[in-house]
């Protein structure tokens, strides 16, 4: 069996896996109607958020602090050795990284509160667009 007939037959297998996922009638994700919950009520994600602050933020500084504290002590330790210089390195990359952590989880709590705020917003709009509309004196759905 060549190549184009090896390649052939695995185009068709992922074209059929992919027809029988959009045949399946259950959608993946939650972004489509009908399948449960959108993914949280707006009191989670502030929960969510409130977590972050509370508690991933203040121990993620405090564990990021310690290992520099930890490690300062191990460089002066070796100092005139080339491990001194090594560990300096790892050190210098630690600190990016919990810099970047931080950065990152005070973005998904901006986020968390933010979406909070933009469905809510939304929903006023919504609610607010179908006051506009008066149904006629001939409607049906005068006097409901």
């Amino acid at each position: 069996m060549g190549f184009e007939q090896d390649g052939g037959q695995a185009r068709f297998a992922a074209a059929d896996q992919a027809a029988m996922r959009l045949n399946s009638g259950q959608p993946p994700g939650p972004l489509f109607p009908g399948t449960g919950d959108f993914a949280s009520t707006p009191a989670e994600k502030k929960a969510a958020a409130n977590t972050i602050e509370t508690d991933l933020e203040p121990n993620t500084k405090k564990a990021g602090d310690h290992a520099d504290e930890a490690s300062n002590n191990t460089v002066k330790a070796f100092d005139g050795w080339s491990t001194a210089a090594g560990l300096k390195k790892a050190l210098e990359t630690w600190d990016r990284q919990v810099i970047g952590l931080m950065g990152r989880l005070a973005s998904e709590k901006t986020a968390l509160r933010g979406a909070s705020n933009m469905f809510l917003r939304r929903d006023i709009s919504t609610g607010e667009g179908f006051n506009l509309v008066k149904p006629s004196s001939d409607s049906k759905l005068n006097g409901l």
